[in-house]
């Protein structure tokens, strides 16, 4: 898995028996900036981006196979003994709205380089089906993270936000919130030169600035009823600068974004589940120490923890997740929650690339 926070490459190895699943490890690699800035640019157009596109598809994908070679070096695996690489690839666009969804990878390359089945391409099918595409986590959250006598929410703060909603009885509701980290990230590299602020502790030093966030919180997005789903096609930069003035200073605008997205979980969980008296939380804003406590303080009375409280690391859920994708792929069962996504039923997703 590697997100829309762009910071690099999460490979997990997971083993499956029966209706049970297990994370025995995981390995990061970082991007560089080169490959970094490139992924970023070629999410707006540009000169010869199809090009650049089909070549970024190309490093990713011998990016991808030396995070799964580090990863079966460290467990001691053979090639041989996996049976699939489920492989999101890197989204650049994603426009549910006109039919499509990008997410650059080469799975033929990645297939050929690790000597491994490939499970690519999971989010076209259910756009094909009138779905979002996004997000399709809830499914294994479900699986793997449902109680059955408690309301549970599973929110994921990854360069963009999404929760997933399992009560004890009855469906699954999950969607996109809006904002994750990637306004903060982008905020903060643009005015400290650091890929990300950490633990929120420059958002800390700052005061959220009332009037801006109420700008923010106009845009559409946030009011649009599930199923929704969203990325840096909405929500960059040159969005966020259209609502700025230049009396701002820059701290108090990275405190105003991280109100942001603390709100819009909030107001997400209290609006659709907000019933639900234990939520948790994975991706990179679960180690945002400011950010866990603005939410703590907009969801009192209620259990907020990391899913390492259920036994998963939150750095690796996402990740983990696609493993058991492809593995849906691969037994010839749906991925896709239509209640989610929206999509006209459950649909097998992904194509398969034989070793």
């Amino acid at each position: 898995m590697s997100g829309t926070s762009l910071d690099g490459i999460d490979a997990v190895l997971a083993a499956f028996e029966n209706d049970t699943c297990k994370l025995l490890h995981s390995q990061f690699i970082p991007f560089d900036e080169a490959l970094r800035v490139e992924l970023l640019a070629l999410n707006s157009a540009g000169a010869n981006e199809l090009e650049r596109a089909a070549l970024a598809a190309n490093e990713l994908s011998r990016r991808y196979a030396a995070a799964i070679q580090a990863l079966l070096g460290k467990a001691e695996i053979r090639a041989a003994q996996v049976k699939a690489i489920g492989c999101h690839g890197q989204t650049v666009r994603h426009r549910p709205d006109l039919g499509f969804t990008i997410q650059l990878a080469n799975p033929a390359l990645l297939a050929e380089l690790t000597g491994i089945a490939v499970v690519a391409d999971f989010r076209s099918r259910d756009i094909a089906a009138d779905g979002q595409g996004a997000p399709l986590v809830p499914a294994f959250h479900a699986a793997l993270f449902r109680h059955p006598e408690r309301h549970r929410v599973i929110v994921n703060i990854g360069g963009i936000s999404n929760l997933t909603s399992l009560p004890p009885h009855g469906g699954v509701l999950g969607f996109d919130c809006g904002p994750g980290n990637l306004l903060l990230d982008a905020w903060t590299t643009l005015h400290l030169g650091q890929p990300y602020d950490k633990d929120g502790a420059w958002a800390a030093s700052g005061q959220p600035i009332p009037e801006l966030l109420r700008r923010l919180l106009t845009e559409p997005f946030f009011a649009a009823p599930p199923p929704k789903s969203t990325g840096r096609d909405l929500f960059n930069l040159p969005w966020l600068e259209h609502f700025l003035s230049p009396d701002f200073a820059p701290a108090d605008v990275q405190a105003t974004l991280l109100e942001l997205t603390a709100k819009g979980i909030a107001a997400a969980i209290l609006d659709h589940c907000g019933e639900a008296n234990e939520i948790y939380l994975c991706g990179g804003g679960a180690h945002n120490g400011t950010l866990v406590r603005r939410l703590k303080l907009s969801l009192p009375n209620r259990t907020i923890a990391p899913t390492d409280d259920l036994g998963v690391n939150a750095d690796w859920v996402e990740a983990f997740a696609f493993a058991w994708l492809a593995r849906q792929t691969l037994n010839g069962k749906p991925g896709n929650l239509p209640e989610v996504t929206g999509a006209k039923g459950g649909r097998i997703l992904g194509a398969i690339y034989r070793a």
